[in-house]
């Protein structure tokens, strides 16, 4: 899926939300005012409890969907730097190879960080970017064995200094890749998609029987609810959507930039 399909089908979602929350009220409104009619007016006690009950676990189930893709938006951020730093500190224990070693070394590590931005990048589509990162494997595979065969060639404390903050940096890229899945399952969205539904019947249900059609609230109660959910997706997927973290990725050009200097491999 590239970023411009998933912008198309969540403003989509968004728009067809806000449609039927708006058409759910009138729904409710008229049934309710037929109700009135028929029971003449009759009391409702008893239902406020039922209603607030609804709006109580809707709004329950937005913060906990809200909060927690929040709190994965920050953790993505973090990840980035937390990369940047492993790659860097790799790159610069390199220093402690003998100099005839180090040239290969950090030209593969700049091809590595190459292939790690790509794939990072999800401007070309997400087959591009799944390519990419099939080859940053690939690249930490090749990495790791010249690596090791450097740092024993040049014996006590290479092994010792440079191989785990390589690992370090290889772990940070693992947790990355796992987090791209860490999303809630589909069916706490159709749970919430389908309380919003529902407290829209029941708003408008409770205007009919007061005889009123407050339009303004009617249009306020979807646009907000519609608003929420499609920030609540966009946040979910930060390559993709209006909010990114590709400010964050600056880091780690600048580390490549910092590279060039010392390697010159093809970007």
């Amino acid at each position: 899926m590239s970023p411009t399909t998933f912008l198309v089908a969540n403003v989509g979602l968004a728009v067809t939300l806000f449609i039927a929350l708006l058409a759910l009220q009138e729904v409710g409104r008229r049934a309710g005012r037929a109700r009135a009619e028929r029971t003449h007016g009759e009391s409702r006690e008893g239902l406020g409890s039922i209603e607030g009950a609804v709006y109580g676990l809707l709004g329950l189930l937005l913060a906990f969907t809200f909060s927690g893709a929040a709190s994965r938006f920050e953790a993505r951020r973090g990840m980035i730097l937390d990369e940047a730093k492993a790659i860097q500190t790799a790159y610069q224990r390199l220093d402690l190879l003998p100099a005839d070693a180090r040239p290969p070394l950090r030209a593969k590590l700049a091809t590595y960080l190459d292939a790690r931005l790509a794939a990072q990048s999800a401007a070309k589509g997400l087959d591009a970017a799944w390519e990419a990162l099939d080859r940053s494997r690939r690249l930490r595979q090749e990495l790791w064995s010249d690596a090791v065969a450097a740092t024993q060639a040049a014996g006590s404390p290479a092994p010792q200094l440079i191989l785990p903050t390589l690992n370090n940096a290889f772990e940070v890229a693992t947790t990355r890749a796992a987090v791209i899945y860490a999303h809630p399952p589909v069916a706490l969205y159709a749970m919430l998609i389908g309380l919003a539904l529902v407290a829209a019947f029941l708003v408008g249900n409770a205007m009919g029987a007061r005889g009123s059609r407050d339009g303004l609230h009617m249009v306020a109660y979807a646009g907000v609810l519609a608003v929420v959910i499609f920030v609540i997706v966009d946040l979910e997927f930060p390559r993709l959507g209006f909010i990114r973290v590709d400010d964050s990725d600056r880091v780690l050009i600048e580390l490549r930039q910092t590279m060039a200097g010392d390697v010159d491999t093809p970007r």
